[in-house]
């Protein structure tokens, strides 16, 4: 199938092909004739399939059928988003697929001066994408009016659950029309998102195109056994040895990303962080840093850094696992995504060999498991994966390393890491996104 079955108007297939894009993913085959045809819309897909331009081409298409766009304009579309980047991100897949149509989009969050995007706002918008917190800042202020959305996206649904805002989505809800199409996106179909659809959904479709929790199967997962405080010394060999030129890098806290990126960067390695108490300023430079080459590690917490699109990002490392299973599966879709192939590294200690079985009980497989060389453990992991005391079983045969340089994936040839030039990003996509 291609973009030109699915009903799409020639300024957005004109939009797709100069991106490369002529295949729509599985949950894009779905999701956009629904949309299309007026139904509301659950879905579920593993992060990187394509599920913001899933919503974001029908939205377009349906703005730009006749006598739908009106002088003076109103607010249509609102999309609400988890993170400030997440909300950036998809008021560029807007302007992006939509450059050759008419429509106006403002995109709304905090951490910046609210005075311009009121000045927008009044200029008249057609979508608005905005995070429930500033969101309901313009609406106390009565900058915004949202009486006339016909159509309200929640993207990253989960995840909005998961940081709080379920108070804050149902007053945005009770200040929109009851009549309107719905459209929930997710990484899961977890028991609370259920709840939520059963509440705001009216007889919709429902779309699961992979299965719960499940890691993309383009992503080589490791687990580096060793101690805690060898990790940082770990990882910059790691990072050293294999050349890796674009990592991901997670940890659990912002005070630790601040602290890892600051040894990073003295060991010699172009680093920033991003995290919750930096300026969304910050925050911004250092994505475009990141994925424009200059910056060759990005440190991020878990919120700051759910729903980046980074094109092709080959490495995400755990620095330190997270406490939920299933963070784990969210964090290392960062890579393999659209069908790229990329590595997922751990840095396990003693202390994590619990959170690392509860990660492959959840994934249902075991991780290849061994030490970085010259960082041999204290610690050694007995059949069952339980820590014990001593070095390394003699016998223990060494995996091989997935250091940008050999990949277990049947028939990938790996290719060499090129900087990209500014403002490129660091390749392209295979499918739209």
């Amino acid at each position: 199938m291609s973009f030109q079955t699915l009903g799409l108007r020639a300024e957005l297939l004109r939009a797709l092909a100069q991106q490369g894009y002529t295949q729509p993913t599985p949950i894009q085959e779905r999701a956009i004739p629904a949309i299309l045809a007026g139904r509301d819309v659950l879905a579920a897909a593993q992060t990187g399939t394509g599920k913001t331009a899933g919503f974001t081409l029908p939205i377009l298409e349906q703005l730009t059928a006749a006598n739908r766009l009106e002088v003076p304009r109103r607010i249509r579309v609102l999309v609400l988003t988890p993170t400030r980047e997440l909300a950036a991100q998809v008021a560029e897949s807007m302007a992006t697929y939509g450059q050759y149509l008419p429509h106006r989009c403002a995109v709304v969050f905090g951490g910046v001066n609210i005075n311009p995007q009121i000045q927008t706002l009044r200029k008249g918008v057609d979508i608005v994408v905005a995070t429930p917190g500033r969101l309901l800042d313009h609406a106390g202020q009565r900058t915004i009016d949202l009486r006339q959305v016909e159509m309200l996206v929640l993207d990253e649904a989960d995840r909005m659950l998961d940081m709080g805002f379920i108070r804050d989505i149902r007053k945005v809800i009770a200040l929109l029309p009851p009549k309107r199409q719905n459209l929930l996106f997710s990484a899961t179909f977890s028991d609370d998102i259920r709840k939520l659809a059963d509440g705001l959904l009216d007889d919709p479709l429902r779309i699961d195109v992979a299965p719960r929790n499940a890691a993309a199967d383009g992503i080589e997962q490791h687990a580096y056994l060793v101690d805690k405080q060898q990790k940082r010394a770990a990882l910059a060999y790691l990072i050293g040895r294999g050349n890796w030129r674009q990592v991901l890098v997670f940890t659990r806290t912002k005070h630790g990303a601040n602290r890892l990126a600051d040894q990073l960067d003295k060991d010699g390695l172009e680093t920033a962080a991003i995290h919750g108490n930096k300026s969304q300023g910050a925050r911004t430079r250092a994505l475009s840093d990141f994925k424009a080459g200059r910056v060759r590690v990005l440190v991020a917490t878990d919120i700051a850094a759910r729903g980046l699109d980074i094109e092709e990002l080959p490495h995400v490392v755990n620095y330190e696992l997270p406490p939920v299973p299933e963070d784990y599966v969210h964090r290392i879709g960062r890579t393999g995504r659209a069908g790229a192939v990329g590595t997922a590294v751990s840095l396990v200690c003693q202390d994590e060999l619990g959170d690392l079985r509860a990660i492959e009980r959840l994934l249902k497989r075991d991780l290849p498991k061994s030490p970085v060389d010259g960082f041999a453990p204290s610690f050694a992991v007995n059949s069952r994966g339980n820590g014990g005391q001593g070095s390394r079983p003699s016998g223990t045969r060494r995996r091989p390393h997935p250091d940008g340089q050999r990949h277990t994936t049947p028939g990938h040839v790996p290719t060499p890491w090129s900087r990209a030039e500014p403002n490129q990003g660091s390749g392209r996509r295979r499918t739209g996104r």
